[in-house]
C-alpha cells in the first residue's frame, strides 16, 4: 500500500517533467520535440488520475500538484511553442506595426491557469467539462508548429494547414481558445462508466472518427480532432438546449 500511494503523484511529477522539457524545446524552436514532450505529459495526466482511482490513494497533496503540473505543461508549454513559432514571422507587416503583438500567445497561460483555477472549484465537471480542457487546448497549440514541416502529398490538407500557420490566424486562434478555455459551453469528457454502446454513442462515435483521421493523416489530424471535439460538443449543447425548450 505504501508503494502504492506514491504511483499518483510520481506520474503527475513525470507530467510536470515532460513540460519542462516542453518549454526548453520551444525556445531551441525544436517544434517536434515540444510535441512529443507534451504527448507524453497527456499520457502520464491520463494515468495519474486513472491510478489514483484505481489504487483509491487520491489526495490534497495529489490534487494541488496535477493543478501545478498541468499549469507548466498545458498553459507555459504551448505558450511558449506559440510564441517562438510567431517570432519566424517578426518581420511581416503585423509585427512591424504593432511588436507587441508576439506576445499574445502568453494569454495561453494566463487562461489556463483561470480555466484550471475554475476546474479546482466548480463541482459541475465531475462528469463533463465547462470549456475547453487545457490538454486538449494544448495539444492544439503544439500540433501547428510540428505539422507545418510534416510531409504530405494530400494538397487539401497542406493548403489548410497553411491558412491555419498564417500569423494573423494564429492571432485570432490565440483569442478564441482563450476565451473558450473558461467560457460556459459545456463539452462531454471521455469518461465512460460503462462499456455498453447505449449512453455512449457519442464518445464512441468520436473515438471511432478519431481513429480513421489519424490513421488517414497521421500527426495532422490533432487540430482536426481538437476543433471535431469543440464543434460536436457545440452541437449536442444546442440540440439538448432545443429540447429543453420544448
Amino acid at each position: 500500500m505504501s508503494l502504492k500511494r506514491h504511483i499518483p503523484n510520481t506520474l503527475t511529477s513525470l507530467n510536470l517533467l515532460s513540460g519542462c522539457f516542453a518549454i526548453y524545446f520551444a525556445f531551441l524552436q525544436q517544434f517536434d520535440f515540444v510535441a512529443y514532450a507534451v504527448f507524453m505529459a497527456a499520457i502520464f495526466d491520463f494515468f495519474d488520475g486513472f491510478s489514483a482511482r484505481l489504487f483509491k490513494v487520491s489526495s490534497p497533496i495529489g490534487k494541488e500538484l496535477d493543478s501545478l503540473a498541468d499549469m507548466v505543461t498545458f498553459g507555459v508549454a504551448p505558450a511558449m511553442t506559440v510564441f517562438n513559432f510567431l517570432r519566424n514571422f517578426q518581420s511581416e507587416n503585423t509585427f512591424q506595426t504593432l511588436p507587441w503583438l508576439v506576445f499574445t500567445p502568453f494569454l495561453i497561460a494566463v487562461f489556463s491557469g483561470l480555466r484550471l483555477a475554475k476546474f479546482n472549484i466548480d463541482t459541475r465537471q465531475s462528469t463533463s467539462f465547462i470549456g475547453v480542457p487545457t490538454p486538449a487546448n494544448a495539444l492544439f497549440w503544439v500540433s501547428l508548429p510540428l505539422i507545418k514541416y510534416f510531409p504530405t502529398e494530400n494538397l487539401l490538407i497542406k493548403n489548410t494547414f497553411e491558412f491555419l500557420l498564417q500569423p494573423n490566424v494564429i492571432l485570432v486562434n490565440t483569442l478564441l481558445f482563450s476565451y473558450i478555455l473558461v467560457a460556459e459551453l459545456p463539452l462531454f469528457a471521455l469518461k465512460f462508466k460503462s462499456f455498453g454502446f447505449k449512453g455512449n454513442e457519442v464518445k464512441f462515435v468520436f473515438l471511432i472518427t478519431c481513429g480513421i483521421l489519424l490513421a488517414w493523416m497521421q500527426l495532422l489530424a490533432i487540430p482536426f480532432i481538437i476543433i471535431l471535439y469543440i464543434l460536436i460538443s457545440i452541437i449536442i449543447h444546442l440540440f439538448n438546449k432545443k429540447e429543453n425548450e420544448i
